[in-house]
């Protein structure tokens, strides 16, 4: 067992630009020695999503993921995945170092606007498994007003019922080891509890939070058992996050105040034998000092065990009852079923080579892909070229055929590297099924591109 530290984020920013730094946010000091979390995660809602943006964001990074990622990338995170739907925006980043234990990762979405046609309101996620344990992130953003209890309740009951994964064991969002659910899930207070903004504000002011918070709808749903009673949530012991004044930290009485952003958990506690799971939360906090919207972000800070599985399957690591390894680090592990041999200098404009083994035995798909990456990426999207494995590839008979102690070893040959690229790059090798369920299972050391001979 080891921990495995998670930062989550939630901000409905409000169609607003990302005008103020992020590194409150993210919870990022100056101090020396500062440690941070092997995962973030950030869940959006209400990004601009007019037609002219969401163009704009299928061509160029979004304005919130870009000052992100300008944070993010000069700490030594790469970003997973993202995905998007009109204002719902999800992005997972991971350090470096996990990279290759990282499995499956695999998005979904659900609409809940307009009875399920439109994807104003709704919910995003994100699965994956590491080091053999399964983890799912979902950003919502559920039905506004007092008095739409009833149909928040069914926003979160459709998300739970049509949100379908492919990887078997781990098919529905409940199925994970780890659940976090983040967003503006715009539960305010009962309808019965007969106060006024301005009432209520004065028991914010007076720091009387836990009388009001007896009347919160979300604690009130999930103890009836109608939504959200699979999870558990810190107590809260922050002021309401909305309504405020945009480019102000005064509440705006059009609406009375209420914790309409949240984070919660749940942990499939006992999933393996002879391992508890658990979920410490180190923190439960808003951040007061963004005036971009009229809410205001909320942020979790979590360590979660997690057992290292023996033999990590690569097409289906989600291992139930696996045999474990307690007193091994899982952080020193890196598991590399795809290795590549040490690459020589590539020349631009030019067919190029390198070669690999296949350490376990993995069944290849017609969509298994080798991409060319700068030396230091910074998210698996940012590929400068690519080649499906099925097409780029052949087997390679060195020394008769091949054993457990000398695996089959591949050529790759990549028939067109763009001109004018030039400097340190590396080959990672993805595996994915047809259903878009990713893996990095190899990455090559850095190797040098040249301009040709010619030039």
């Amino acid at each position: 067992m080891d921990n495995l530290r998670l930062y989550l984020a939630t901000y409905n920013v409000g169609t607003s630009n990302p005008e103020q730094r992020l590194l409150d946010l993210l919870s990022i000091t100056s101090q020396k020695g500062e440690k941070f979390p092997d995962f973030y995660v950030i869940g959006l809602q209400e990004v601009k999503s007019q037609p002219q943006n969401m163009l704009l964001d299928t061509l160029f990074e979004d304005n919130w993921s870009a000052a992100l990622r300008d944070i993010l990338d000069n700490k030594g995170y790469i970003k997973l995945k993202s995905i998007r739907l009109q204002g719902l925006l999800l992005s997972v980043f991971s350090l470096r170092k996990h990279l290759l234990n990282i499995r499956e990762i695999e998005s979904e979405y659900t609409r809940t606007g307009l009875a399920g046609m439109w994807g104003n309101k709704g919910a995003v996620s994100i699965r994956l498994s590491i080091y053999g344990c399964s983890l799912c992130f979902v950003n919502s953003h559920l039905t506004a007003h007092d008095n739409q209890l009833k149909d928040r309740i069914e926003d979160y009951n459709s998300i739970i019922k049509d949100q379908d994964f492919h990887v078997e064991e781990t098919s529905k969002i409940l199925y994970h080891d780890y659940v976090f659910w983040m967003g503006d899930l715009n539960f305010r207070l009962l309808e019965d509890f007969d106060r006024t903004p301005e009432e209520i504000e004065r028991s914010v002011l007076k720091k009387d939070l836990k009388k009001l918070l007896e009347h919160d709808q979300l604690k009130y749903v999930m103890n009836k058992g109608e939504a959200f009673s699979e999870f558990t949530e810190r107590d809260i012991e922050f002021a309401p996050t909305f309504k405020f004044e945009v480019g102000a930290n005064a509440y705006d009485h059009k609406r009375r105040p209420a914790w309409c952003d949240r984070i919660l958990y749940c942990v499939n506690s006992h999933n393996y034998e002879n391992v508890i799971l658990k979920v410490d939360q180190l923190s439960y906090k808003s951040h007061p000092s963004y005036v971009l919207s009229d809410h205001k972000p909320v942020s979790g800070d979590f360590n979660i065990k997690i057992p290292r599985p023996v033999n990590i399957r690569p097409r289906n690591v989600a291992l139930k009852l696996a045999q474990v390894v307690p007193d091994q680090v899982f952080s020193d592990y890196s598991e590399h079923v795809v290795q590549f041999d040490k690459v020589p200098a590539w020349e631009e404009a030019q067919q190029n080579k390198a070669f690999y083994i296949v350490t376990k035995d993995i069944p290849a798909t017609k969509d298994d892909w080798i991409g060319l990456f700068k030396e230091n990426f910074t998210s698996l999207d940012d590929y400068v070229t690519y080649e499906y494995v099925h097409k780029c590839t052949t087997p390679v008979d060195e020394r008769g055929p091949p054993t457990m102690e000398r695996p089959q070893k591949y050529q790759v040959t990549i028939p067109d590297v763009p001109s004018r690229c030039r400097g340190n790059y590396c080959l990672v090798y993805f595996s994915q099924t047809e259903d878009k369920v990713m893996s990095v299972l190899g990455i090559s050391d850095s190797f040098p591109i040249v301009k040709t001979e010619s030039d």
